[in-house]
């Protein structure tokens, strides 16, 4: 968005194609590359330019994943099916990750702050798979799972609110 805010409606919609009616009856079809005008160019130009913004910071395993890839959009779906997984491997780690959060609890030889570390982690893993849990939920969650040494710290929490 900050280099172009048009190269994401390319990313998410797919490239411009230049297309031309002829004929009779008329019918709409694809332009020779001689019929582009400097409008057709720039358009066109957009999806190259989505495209390399999208590989530049990618490693030789993630180019190999994409190489085939004729457009953003391609490149951008094949990007999601990798990190995100299909919408039912989605829904499976979210489904998990839920129940990590549900089940979550503090480990007897466990500082606060590696269990902080560690709630944290379940959290923005679901919160990168579009699932948000609100900012009143996750505080009562930690407050709930602190060891009985911390009650009188919880219960001042609680009052102060």
């Amino acid at each position: 968005m900050t280099e172009d805010s048009e190269l994401w409606d390319i990313i998410c919609d797919g490239p411009f194609v230049p297309m031309k009616t002829s004929g009779d009856p008329e019918v709409t079809v694809l332009k020779t590359r001689k019929e582009f005008n400097d409008a057709d160019r720039k358009a066109i130009e957009k999806n190259f330019r989505a495209k390399t913004i999208l590989v530049c910071g990618i490693g030789p395993d993630e180019y190999n994943r994409i190489s085939a890839c004729q457009s953003a959009k391609e490149i951008w779906e094949a990007f999601q099916t990798a990190h995100e997984g299909t919408t039912q491997v989605k829904k499976s780690k979210i489904d998990m990750l839920t129940t990590k959060y549900e089940l979550f609890r503090m480990k007897d030889d466990e500082s606060i702050q590696d269990m902080h570390t560690r709630f944290t982690s379940i959290i923005n893993e679901l919160y990168s798979l579009g699932e948000i849990i609100p900012r009143n939920k996750l505080v009562r969650k930690i407050l709930s799972v602190l060891p009985s040494s911390w009650d009188s710290k919880v219960n001042e929490e609680k009052e102060c609110r």
